[in-house]
């Protein structure tokens, strides 16, 4: 029973082929394209690969988007479904306004990263944030509860912002220091720090209301970028949406056994 993580994101599609849709599946093959390329997979990336059983997607980047890559998938006669955030899945309670709103790749973040700390601290609260085009930043209380979360714009669109809203700021990428002295310096150890206190504000409202000192996990293209320079300790994961993937796989195939059973 192969099974066919997507990962679309605003800029880059991922995929990740395993031996079944569940966590700890032996991974069978990976890749990553841009999405001005994704009309080419299937000539390219997946043509060699064999009909996978199911297929399972996460997309930010709208329907457009998928549409397109859906037609890549008709290489195939594989059953394709794509993830839409719903009131509670796999052990996680969504807790935004309206649940359908909630961006689908933090949906499944927040399911991977649960299902992580669940594993060796149980009962434990977290906070997730994902690095990439724009960060986030949620909390997930002791029970599995997404409590809320914070979007902020990435290092690139922060710096566009300032260079179009601000005249000579053309300048090249900098270092991270604690005492600039150069402007690509200080626009880049702005842009950092302001994504670093936006954490460590998040790990302070987790810890007082839960009363326990949360778990920290980070993932995103950006996220080694940051990791050097946060005052917690965070733990810095790659797979954590593939690793949320697997586990709704696992759950949907149970309930589906379940109801044939019944």
């Amino acid at each position: 029973m192969t099974f066919l993580a997507i990962d679309i994101g605003n800029t880059r599609l991922k995929w990740a082929l395993y031996e079944r849709g569940a966590p700890g599946a032996a991974l069978l093959a990976q890749g990553v394209e841009f999405l001005e390329h994704i009309d080419r997979l299937a000539e390219s990336d997946w043509a060699s690969l064999a009909a996978p059983d199911r297929v399972l997607g996460c997309v930010v980047a709208g329907d457009a988007i998928k549409q397109r890559v859906r037609e890549q998938l008709d290489i195939w006669d594989s059953p394709v479904s794509w993830v839409v955030p719903s009131p509670a899945e796999a052990g996680v309670i969504n807790g935004y306004d309206f649940p359908t709103r909630l961006g689908a790749d933090r949906w499944v973040a927040m399911i991977g990263a649960r299902h992580r700390v669940q594993r060796t601290t149980p009962g434990r609260p977290m906070v997730l944030v994902m690095v990439g085009t724009a960060v986030t930043v949620d909390a997930i209380d002791g029970d599995g509860k997404f409590l809320g979360g914070l979007i902020l714009p990435g290092h690139g669109i922060m710096l566009r912002a300032l260079e179009s809203g601000t005249a000579g700021l053309h300048v090249p990428t900098g270092e991270v220091r604690t005492f600039p002295t150069n402007t690509s310096d200080a626009l880049t150890s702005g842009g950092t720090y302001a994504i670093a206190g936006a954490c460590e504000r998040m790990i302070q409202h987790v810890r007082a209301h839960c009363g326990v000192e949360p778990r920290c996990l980070m993932t995103g293209g950006a996220g080694w970028k940051m990791a050097p320079h946060m005052s917690a300790a965070f733990e810095l994961v790659d797979s954590i949406i593939f690793d949320g993937l697997l586990v709704i796989a696992e759950e949907r195939e149970a309930i589906r056994q379940r109801l044939a059973a019944s």
